[in-house]
């Protein structure tokens, strides 16, 4: 008879919820394959060591010493909860460098005279409504419960039948901020979203492209954790000849893991006794299916492509340490100082813009003010002075203190030339 060979694909294991897909659904559009996108970042957020430093050393980075204003009352007080505007800033911060964006709940006040009260709104809890016939977005839903209440399936079936109905009245609303609408809005939502290519709902962070690595580097760590905690698997192949039945079996496999697996067993003497060599046990090892040098491989390249996606060109200003390099002062300034003017402006500039915004329309009779972060600024020297970032700052970097100095250096050298003349 001859031999038929049958030949079979093995699906790839691959995780679908990179994807920052939008599909409309009924109701909302999903943010999301599974509608839980945000719930994604924040598990990579909390499971990649590297991820983690890198997105609150840039929030910490923003947030600096905080807002300073030359009014500096107008800071007191943004909400009837007794939050500051330093709290909301440092919310909104690490909401703009986790998801891309950011939301504030905008209250009016009796009269619609002025913004009585400005509340945080945590991104993650935001849901689109669909576009109007103008392309816009009508307002959001909001709650805490996406993933397990409201989640949808990839082919848009429904886990949850309360949102078969294409309404959703156990959740809140709130319409778009839009000044013009204050007297029958009275309660708006203000929502960051930055203009992306191929997104129409929902922003994306600027670390987007390393999401599969910030995955891989979590994955790393479940791989090595198991190895040691379970001790003996796949680290050894034993097989005995005792022709045991189910609950025999279950017996010896129990005993084997209580008294060789985990890592504190590590190390230990295995002995068995047997009646007969014949019945001796086959213990085989099992090889890895890598070297250690893959494994630091691996390390080395996820947290080179992690820094890169977070634009940190010298992981030694967090104190990221790179094996066999000596990173000089001068460097390390040089870096930090790049990663202040390049990354940290542009987001403090943006931030700074929308809450000087709201501060004028809380306070419209207040004036004339500006508002800044202050934060410690180092120099080429290795001196520190401190440095007050604006929004309408007209070169990211700028420091007018040397600039005035250069130019009344040029000025006295002028001054000298013509007398000499």
């Amino acid at each position: 008879m001859e031999k038929q060979f049958k030949f079979q694909t093995v699906n790839k294991v691959e995780s679908d919820r990179q994807f920052p897909t939008e599909k409309a659904s009924k109701g909302f559009v999903q943010y999301g394959l599974y509608n839980d996108f945000p719930e994604y970042l924040i598990y990579l957020f909390n499971n990649s060591a590297i991820n983690n430093t890198a997105i609150n050393a840039t929030v910490d980075a923003i947030v600096g010493e905080g807002l300073v204003c030359d009014q500096s009352h107008l800071l007191d007080e943004a909400n009837n909860e007794g939050e500051s505007w330093n709290d909301i800033f440092k919310k909104i911060s690490l909401d703009y460098k986790l998801y891309g964006g950011f939301a504030l709940e905008i209250i009016w006040s009796k009269d619609r005279s002025r913004i009585a009260e400005i509340y945080h709104v945590d991104f993650s809890w935001l849901r689109a409504k669909e576009k109007n016939e103008r392309g816009k977005i009508p307002g959001y839903y909001i709650s805490d419960e996406w993933a397990e209440k409201y989640r949808f399936g990839q082919a848009g079936g429904l886990y949850n039948s309360a949102a078969s109905t294409g309404m959703l009245p156990d959740l809140p609303f709130l319409p778009v901020f839009n000044a013009k609408k204050k007297n029958e809005e009275p309660k708006q939502l203000f929502v960051y979203n930055p203009y992306r290519p191929g997104q129409r709902y929902y922003p994306l962070p600027d670390y987007v492209g390393a999401l599969r690595v910030i995955d891989l580097d979590s994955e790393v760590d479940n791989f090595h954790i198991s190895n040691i905690k379970n001790g003996l698997a796949p680290s050894l192949a034993i097989t005995t000849f005792t022709n045991a039945d189910p609950d025999q079996r279950n017996e010896i496999e129990s005993m084997l893991r209580l008294q060789y697996q985990g890592s504190g067993n590590a190390g230990q003497l295995m002995y068995m006794d047997v009646d007969s060599p014949e019945n001796a046990p086959v213990i085989t090892p099992i090889n890895g299916n890598g070297s250690d040098d893959y494994y630091i491989a691996i390390n080395n390249m996820v947290k080179e492509k992690i820094l890169t996606a977070h634009r940190i060109t010298s992981p030694e200003i967090f104190g990221i340490m790179t094996p066999g390099k000596l990173g000089g002062k001068d460097e390390v300034t040089d870096a930090y100082l790049l990663f202040i003017n390049t990354v940290i402006r542009p987001f403090q500039q943006t931030l700074l813009a929308e809450i000087e915004n709201f501060l004028h329309l809380m306070f419209p009779t207040a004036g004339e003010f500006s508002v800044g972060v202050q934060q410690l600024r180092l120099f080429n020297d290795g001196e520190t002075e401190v440095d007050v970032v604006t929004s309408v700052e007209s070169e990211a970097g700028e420091d007018k203190q040397l600039e005035a100095e250069i130019e009344q250096t040029d000025q006295q050298a002028e001054n000298e030339a013509t007398a000499i003349i």
